[in-house]
């Protein structure tokens, strides 16, 4: 992780000719600081100098006052009283609230997604599905929190309750960071990503109309995303985040698992 990096602008900007105006510089602002928050590149914490990041960018300070004002909007900047900005911090004892919540809420919506699923969204969840395996294999951390958000996202939709989705939506978003951390843990784990295995099997409970088994599948999930998580932090030296021991027996490390029958 670091502070704002001082990159020289005649090696990282085209030519002055072809540079956006102000409405392309602000976004190319945001979406190059979105990136490097993203990925960690800059530090939970880092101070972000406005008068720093125009002279980066080639730029006057208004686009990057709107670039800020974005990210601010993202929950990825925090806009202090004093008129300073910083990386917004990445609150590690929140972590087991985050869990509760998302655990919650990606468990209604699959489940209401396989009671309510048509033909065409579940098509869609398909998709988005092998979208995702596609992202696997350049290993592109950003492209797979798109591709991730966007399975769930299909999820969501067919659960055909809009506020139960935006909410959902939030929340993944609210997490993306702890999810780069995840990709970086399972970036030295000896098995594979096993999102893209939980993803399908997923899509055939919510293609069988099996909403138990659906809503067991996604706390499993969620779980697996907890666990592994914790794991990688504790062996990074962050310690002291307790999360309750999940009661589900089925709920554990290992990915999804369908239900044995009997």
């Amino acid at each position: 992780m670091r502070e704002l990096p001082d990159i020289e602008t005649t090696d990282t900007l085209p030519d002055e000719a072809a540079a956006p105006r102000h409405g392309g510089r602000a976004a190319l602002v945001h979406d190059t600081l979105q990136r490097e928050i993203l990925t960690l590149e800059l530090a939970p914490g880092a101070a972000l100098d406005e008068t720093q990041i125009a002279r980066r960018f080639s730029s006057s300070r208004s686009p990057v006052r709107e670039a800020l004002s974005r990210l601010a909007a993202q929950n990825l900047v925090v806009m202090l009283p004093n008129r300073s900005t910083v990386v917004a911090p990445l609150q590690l004892a929140d972590f087991p609230r985050y869990i509760e919540a998302l655990d919650l809420s990606q468990r209604v919506c699959t489940r209401l997604a396989a009671e309510r699923r048509t033909e065409e969204q579940l098509s869609a969840m398909r998709v988005a599905a092998s979208a995702f395996d596609h992202t696997l294999l350049p290993h592109d951390h950003l492209e797979m929190l798109a591709a991730n958000k966007a399975f769930h996202m299909a999820v969501a939709a067919a659960s055909q309750n809009r506020f139960l989705a935006a909410q959902y939506d939030a929340l993944l978003d609210e997490g993306r960071r702890f999810m780069r951390l995840y990709f970086l843990h399972l970036d030295n784990a000896a098995y594979p990503n096993p999102l893209a295995e939980d993803h399908h099997v997923m899509v055939e409970a919510i293609a069988a109309q099996d909403a138990d088994e659906a809503e067991r599948l996604a706390r499993i999930h969620t779980a697996g995303f907890r666990d592994r998580l914790l794991s990688f932090l504790g062996r990074n030296g962050t310690t002291g985040i307790s999360v309750a021991a999940d009661t589900d027996p089925g709920a554990t490390s290992g990915g999804v698992r369908k239900k044995s029958r009997p």
